[in-house]
């Protein structure tokens, strides 16, 4: 793609106000722009990605009540460009819904983690490292918040985009770095959009530096203390090389929500404004509708709908417990479904 087609995607997905498709793009922008040397270019995208980034991890997880503690400053400057934040997180296992193997395997790495001087005498390893993948809007990110807030520690979110640098051998660098930093701390170290790493096999780079930052990867994965925690997580576990996918302990799959956790859902969002539906008896047909739709889609629609409801009230106030109007919910719901059918 050229860089005007980069603009036309951007200038769509923009108007059609899809997130995901939105920073995909914006993503493929700045790769663009570090190949034909537009590096300051490309920097200044990067660091609009890191704002927009930031505000929502503040506002991410519940639909109204943040658990996100205010940013912990970076004490290293020189890791301040590799670092998107360093948070402090009060998320917990009751924010996250999910399949019950994906919660089970969760428990027990926290559980390792929080028993590691009892394992270590055993000497039985420790897991503390875990891939989340699926498709975007599936909880990944609030699986990596809700660890950080049972393990109570500081969790560094990590640029990939950073890491990645355009000049042949500073990726390297730039990883031995941030891995040397984390041994000397019990933190937690999110990779978010882990695949970027997996996209340099589409760089103009020769093969060799794929391979160089592939081996790497692996010599810090084998060489990070097993009190630090790192969690990757993807939309695209297959591009991703086969042998850094390996060496994680843990290697979970975040699905498309099910009935009943669509069901689960609804009654979390519901609860935490103290809003009811106008007519109950729909929800099946509700649920039946969000068929398909990710947690974050279903929870966008239905927040929406209460908007929409509000705005009808002749009286605005907060003393009440407003019911929301299915139909605007149901009408929602199928233009969610139209707006990805239409960027797929």
């Amino acid at each position: 793609m050229s860089q005007y087609d980069y603009i036309k995607e951007i200038t769509r997905y923009a108007l059609l106000n899809d997130q995901e498709q939105l920073k995909e793009k914006v993503r493929g922008l700045i790769d663009y722009s570090k190949k034909i040397n537009k590096h300051n270019f490309a920097l200044e995208l990067q660091y609009i990605l890191k704002e927009n980034w930031q505000k929502q991890a503040v506002n991410s997880g519940s639909a109204f009540q943040n658990r996100i503690t205010e940013a912990i400053p970076i004490e290293d400057a020189s890791l301040k460009d590799l670092i998107l934040e360093k948070l402090s997180s009060q998320y917990s296992f009751d924010d996250l819904i999910s399949d019950s193997s994906v919660r089970n395997a969760l428990k027990l790495f926290v559980k390792e983690q929080q028993n590691f001087e009892y394992l270590k005498k055993f000497e039985l390893p420790v897991s503390n490292k875990i891939f989340l993948y699926g498709p975007s809007g599936c909880g990944k990110t609030l699986a990596a918040y809700v660890l950080a807030g049972e393990l109570d520690r500081p969790m560094y979110v990590v640029n990939v985009g950073a890491i990645v640098s355009s000049k042949l051998g500073e990726t390297s660098k730039n990883l031995s770095r941030l891995f040397q930093k984390a041994a000397r701390n019990e933190c937690i170290l999110f990779f978010d959009e882990f695949d970027t790493l997996g996209k340099l096999r589409d760089y103009s780079q020769d093969h060799a530096e794929m391979k160089r930052v592939v081996n790497t990867f692996l010599q810090l994965f084998d060489y990070l203390p097993q009190h630090v925690v790192l969690i990757a997580a993807t939309n695209h576990a297959h591009i991703i090389d086969s042998a850094l996918i390996r060496r994680f302990d843990s290697k979970l799959e975040l699905t498309l929500p099910k009935p009943n956790q669509i069901k689960v859902l609804i009654k979390k969002t519901l609860s935490a404004g103290k809003f009811s539906l106008d007519n109950k008896t729909s929800l099946p047909k509700i649920i039946k509708a969000a068929d398909g739709l990710s947690y974050y889609s279903i929870q966008r629609t239905l927040i929406n709908a209460i908007k929409s409801s509000l705005f009808d009230l002749e009286k605005k106030t907060t003393h009440l417990n407003p019911e929301i109007k299915t139909a605007y919910w149901l009408d929602l719901i199928k233009e969610e479904k139209k707006q990805q059918t239409i960027s797929s």
